[in-house]
């Protein structure tokens, strides 16, 4: 029974600095684009009012991907070091959380800087998902990748 209640404070323990560090990566790209990202995601228009033609397609893929890549992260930091200490354990995921969100933030810059255009209006602007929000995108998936891989 105490190896079970063990198991279930670990399980809490990761999930909540999981989601602290998610949520510190949401932010980290609502700093990065302009506006407030979840008015972009809702879909709200210049007036303050929520319309389906207001939202953009790009950003919901742009922070599905980042969110994604940081937790492919924290997972991998938590499953590598699950068999140490929890103390341990928690100070490893939240040590490659943020460094998962630190490169994700560099890249995003990164790709903004060698291609043609304003990659963060790119994103954000309502309408379907143009092609640099897909690569944005990508680059987000393949950081989250090379750190999982770098843990691993």
């Amino acid at each position: 029974m105490t190896d079970l209640l063990d198991a279930l404070l670990h399980a809490v323990a990761y999930a909540l600095v999981g989601g602290v560090m998610l949520v510190v990566a949401y932010y980290v790209l609502d700093l990065a684009t302009p506006g407030h990202l979840g008015t972009h995601l809702r879909g709200v228009d210049e007036n303050g009012n929520e319309s389906v033609h207001a939202h953009s397609k790009g950003a919901g893929l742009v922070t599905s991907a980042w969110l994604a890549s940081n937790a492919a992260v924290l997972f991998t930091a938590i499953w590598t070091n699950g068999e140490t200490s929890l103390g341990s354990a928690l100070v490893w995921t939240v040590a490659f959380g943020a460094v998962g969100i630190a490169l994700n933030t560099v890249m995003f810059f990164a790709v903004e800087a060698i291609t043609p255009g304003d990659l963060r209006q790119i994103v954000t602007a309502p309408g379907p998902v143009r092609p640099l929000a897909q690569v944005a995108a990508a680059v987000a998936l393949s950081v989250g990748a090379i750190v999982c891989a770098s843990i691993a």
